[in-house]
């Protein structure tokens, strides 16, 4: 899908906060309907997904970690990426380049969870062979 220039004037508006269609029609002097059929189109081709995101400063008890992986066969990247993206406080999952193959963010109500996420919930997941833990202590225009 090739995006026009009001395709992308959408999505930045939406990046910044939510927004009624109505409120984007005006800013870009369009009809209701016409943003509502670019949203919809948008949305059906996978390029972008709206949905409600928390600030994990604010809220007591959650905490974001990075989890470093390394996985034992590269042929397997992909097929580790989608398995430990499926798992329950993963937010998500990249494949990188570096000392680390994958990079695995979770959102965990405290230290005992991110202990229970790496030993109860990534350890199941067969191939890989090390990981390396980051905290993160303080967020700045983070939103998961």
């Amino acid at each position: 899908m090739q995006l026009d220039d009001t395709d992308w004037k959408i999505i930045d508006i939406l990046r910044e906060a939510y927004v009624p269609n109505s409120t984007i029609a005006r800013e870009l002097e369009l009809s209701e309907g016409a943003i509502r059929q670019r949203l919809k189109k948008l949305k059906d081709s996978g390029v972008m997904i709206v949905r409600g995101m928390i600030n994990p400063d604010i809220l007591e008890n959650q905490l974001i970690a990075m989890v470093a992986a390394t996985v034992t066969e590269s042929s397997m990247l992909e097929t580790k990426a989608v398995e430990i993206s499926r798992l329950e406080n993963v937010q998500s999952v990249n494949i990188t380049t570096g000392r680390y193959d994958l990079m695995i963010e979770v959102l965990v109500n405290s230290n005992k969870g991110l202990v229970k996420f790496l030993t109860q919930e990534l350890s199941q997941v067969r191939g890989i062979s090390s990981t390396e833990s980051f905290i993160m202590l303080k967020g700045y225009n983070k939103y998961i």
